[in-house]
């Protein structure tokens, strides 16, 4: 039996990009068709861009779906799956927009799938407003692992915007059921580390970030690192702070500009390291928005984090349009939420 098609209005909450995204993810996942109206509403430039097509047609592939609308620049889609299909896959933005994010849109539905799958993604790596690569082989895929899947990333090439062209790869050995996860505590921190990328610039740029974050946070030589990077297409900086506590590892990201100097591009990085330190919740805000899929995928699992965004507000509406669940956020303090994931099921 078919089931209904969902309307989602794409231009609720945040409006962006991740509500066609999770959509994708989670019609993959449950075998829901939808059709989607007003994509990117809330954005100055609306509709699908080249990263949002991207993540479309990787869905499209793996869940052998039949999609109506969906070019650049379109605002409205509709999306039938037919099944998951596990295997060997090669997905290019072609631009310097999120690889990252394509890999998150079809990795849910392969956690599970019947056979192993590699991906080969291409793209940006290393751009603003996505995860970079460092994030999701630090701290986002070590707690999927926990979850029951083995899952193997390998950073081929950096991509920085606006040049793009890097390049990875993506071993999944899935699970017939992932098992749920709790997050309520950091536990001790066993180590700590600062590290400034450059690709086709200046050395000194790297230099200089460092001995802010140095200067600021009042850590040792031994924790700082430069880093030159010579495969990337074009130029690229960045700079990421990583904290490895008992339970999980966060990182804290801040990229380079042209017309930003060093100094203030390492500087956003520990103001917002200082403000994960505030809190004693173990998640932070972006670690927050990318654990809701894989722990209403479980079925269940909660977690404590620094914030809630309106980002993430808005992709739990969207999980439960979706799947029958019951998401409960209860707000402990100003840095303190919980966020538990339970079926509905189990209230009965």
């Amino acid at each position: 039996m078919k089931k209904p098609f969902l309307t989602i209005d794409g231009s609720m909450g945040e409006g962006g990009g991740q509500i066609l995204r999770s959509s994708l993810t989670l019609s993959l996942v449950t075998g829901t068709p939808f059709r989607i109206e007003g994509i990117r509403a809330g954005r100055k430039k609306p509709g699908i861009l080249r990263q949002h097509l991207t993540a479309v047609n990787a869905a499209t592939e793996v869940g052998k779906a039949t999609v109506n609308g969906g070019g650049i620049g379109s605002t409205e889609l509709s999306f039938s799956p037919r099944t998951v299909d596990a295997g060997d896959y090669h997905f290019a933005v072609g631009t310097a927009g999120s690889a990252t994010l394509v890999l998150q849109t079809v990795l849910p539905a392969l956690l599970t799938a019947s056979r192993p799958s590699t991906l080969v993604l291409e793209g940006g790596t290393h751009n603003p407003f996505a995860p970079p690569f460092d994030f999701l082989e630090k701290v986002y895929v070590p707690l999927v692992r926990r979850m029951g899947p083995r899952l193997e990333l390998t950073l081929e090439r950096h991509g920085f915007y606006p040049a793009g062209g890097g390049r990875f790869r993506v071993g999944v050995e899935p699970v017939e059921r992932l098992t749920p996860l709790e997050l309520h505590e950091r536990g001790a921190v066993k180590g700590r580390r600062a590290r400034a990328l450059v690709a086709n610039l200046p050395r000194g740029v790297a230099e200089r970030e460092i001995k802010t974050v140095q200067k600021k946070l009042s850590w040792e030589p031994k924790d700082l690192d430069v880093e030159e990077i010579k495969s990337s297409p074009g130029p690229g900086n960045v700079l990421s702070i990583e904290l490895e506590m008992e339970h999980l590892t966060e990182v804290f990201t801040s990229f380079g500009q042209l017309g930003v100097n060093a100094e203030t591009v390492a500087s956003k990085a520990v103001r917002e390291t200082r403000g994960y330190l505030l809190s004693s919740a173990p998640v932070g805000e972006y670690l927050a928005d990318q654990l809701l899929v894989p722990l209403a995928l479980a079925g269940g699992g909660s977690f404590r984090a620094t914030t809630l965004s309106r980002h993430t507000k808005t992709n739990i509406e969207v999980l439960k349009m979706f799947l029958h669940l019951d998401i409960d956020v209860t707000r402990h303090d100003r840095n303190d939420w919980q966020v538990d994931v339970k079926r509905k099921d189990n209230h009965r």
